[in-house]
């Protein structure tokens, strides 16, 4: 038995999937859709999204937040997995691919749990703090500009309650973070911020090898 996690073959993936994965319809022909994207590979894994869905059912979550749509399979996911009365803000500033991502809310039956903010991130975070939203939120997904990773942190931190879950995704970057050569900005940005989050004693954590790397921290 091996005492680190598996490599993943193809061959391997795929039986993965197939004992696993409960991709229901509608997620699986916005996947398909954004495989034919100019940027389809910013799309997280559908086993991610099952594990985010099932992140949300075991800590009971009814407010999120998301940083970073895309197309919107993970805010779809989420969304599916909230409570009817869940709320999901997404924060995103690409008009023309979270067009996608709202059309399929809309067809999901999902839409009125999405309060969608279309511009700047840490804008709509700081917005959210100003209308006294701190320690409001049950989970946060981080999955946008790797420069900023560290600010949507600390205002996620902010705005989520104790015992509160974030969810960073990219965290081991195609594992450019180990390669010491790898220096351009976003490898940089994030082999600094999993050093910053690595001796963060505000949060309980733990990065998987979950598709390109997840780090769940825990608000203590």
């Amino acid at each position: 038995m091996s005492r680190q996690s598996i490599n993943l073959t193809d061959n391997l993936y795929n039986y993965l999937l197939s004992v696993s994965l409960r991709e229901v319809p509608i997620l699986q022909r916005l996947r398909d859709e954004t495989a034919d994207h100019p940027l389809g590979e910013m799309q997280i894994a559908p086993e991610q999204g099952q594990f985010f869905a099932l992140l949300v059912e075991l800590i009971g979550a009814r407010n999120i937040l998301e940083i970073g749509v895309f197309t919107g399979y993970s805010s779809l996911s989420l969304a599916l997995a909230l409570p009817q009365d869940g709320r999901l803000v997404a924060c995103d500033n690409d008009d023309e691919s979270t067009q996608t991502a709202r059309a399929y809310w809309a067809e999901a039956g999902v839409a009125d749990k999405v309060d969608f903010h279309l511009g700047a991130a840490l804008d709509t975070l700081n917005c959210l703090l100003d209308e006294g939203h701190a320690e409001t939120f049950d989970m946060a997904f981080i999955d946008a500009d790797k420069e900023n990773y560290h600010h949507y942190y600390e205002k996620c931190l902010l705005l989520l309650r104790q015992g509160g879950l974030i969810l960073i995704d990219n965290v081991l970057w195609s594992g450019r973070p180990a390669d010491a050569a790898e220096q351009d900005s976003a490898t940089s940005a994030i082999r600094e911020f999993n050093q910053r989050l690595y001796v963060d004693d505000r949060v309980s954590l733990s990065m998987l090898p979950l598709a390109d790397g997840v780090t769940l921290a825990v608000k203590c």
